[in-house]
Order: C-alpha cells, then structure tokens, then sequence
C-alpha cells in the first residue's frame, strides 16, 4: 500500500488559521502557558503611535475620562449625562436634537440619555412651542440640586488636570483645543 501524498495547493492544517486569527511571519509558534508566565513581559512598544499627537491627545481623553467616571460614579451620572445636564441648564428648553448636535452624540444615544434623566427626576421634557412635533429638555429641581454637587467636583478635577500637565501647559492647552469647540 502507497503512502497518500499530499495535497497540493491546500496548505496543512494551522489552528490559529483555522479559528480566524492568522499568525504573523515573524511571531513564533504560542508556547506553553507555563513558559511565558515564567518570562518577564517586556515592555510594548509603540512604533510611530508614541510620535502622533492624535495618539496622545487620545490618551489624554482616556486619562481624563477615566478620572472624572471615578470621581461621578458616587452620583451614578456618567460624564456624557453631566454634559447634558449642563447643555440643558445653560438653555433651557433645548431640543434633544440640538443637544445631541453640541455634544456629538448619536440621536438614538441621546434619546436613552434623556429617557434615563427624565426617569431619575433630573430633567423633563415638554412639547415646544414652535414645533410640537419637538420636545424642549429642562432642568428639575432635583437635576439643579445635582448639578450644583457635581460642579465642584468637577473643578476639582480640572485642578487635578492642571497640577498634572503644570499650570502654564494646562492653560495654553485650553487656548489651543478651543479651536475644536465650534466642530
């Protein structure tokens, strides 16, 4: 009996191919657990990524998110319900479609943001006056009383920011991105 041969132009069968995640020329073939728990990890690197300003200004957001999340988290409001309850005390009766245009958020976003402060009491919506087929968004009593614990705390943090990137930094940074508010 002979030996089969072969196939050929189908090549053998890889694991990592077949679970969708083709492997890399350079990357060597996944060892056991046990050995790489043993190694130190080195550290990544990034490449070109640490040299773009786009990167950075984004590990900045994260930073910044990250932080003001932590410090709203005991008011459970997340810092785009904040955003919103700001927009709406600085004008009142806005509608949802404006504020999801300021903020840059998806309508159907802002609609679950809205349906989430109107159920907790912190905003109510009523029919508009020069469009009823629009709801204008305004401030309750309870979302002002909210509003005025979290500004604060809020402040705080932008110390904390400006105690992080020193004083002179945090203010050129403020004249500079505000080219962007208009976006």
């Amino acid at each position: 009996m002979e030996p089969k041969s072969p196939r050929v132009g189908k090549p053998a069968a890889d694991p990592a191919r077949a679970s969708g995640r083709a492997r890399s020329p350079k990357s060597p073939p996944r060892k056991g657990s046990g050995e790489l728990a043993s190694r130190k990890r080195k550290p990544i690197v990034l490449g070109d990524l640490s040299q773009l300003l786009g990167y950075r200004i984004r590990r900045a957001q994260l930073w910044v998110f990250r932080e003001i999340s932590r410090k709203l988290a005991s008011f459970e409001i997340s810092p785009a319900q904040f955003s919103v309850l700001v927009v709406v005390d600085a004008n009142p009766g806005i509608n949802q479609l404006a504020v999801a245009k300021v903020l840059s958020i998806e309508r159907a976003g802002l609609g679950r943001l809205a349906d989430h402060l109107e159920a907790r009491g912190l905003v109510t919506r009523a029919a508009s006056f020069i469009n009823r087929r629009y709801y204008g968004l305004y401030l309750t009593d309870a979302g002002a009383a909210l509003l005025g614990r979290i500004r604060p705390i809020v402040a705080e943090h932008e110390k904390d920011l400006a105690r992080k990137i020193g004083s002179s930094a945090f203010k050129q940074l403020h004249r500079t991105l505000s080219i962007f508010l208009d976006e």
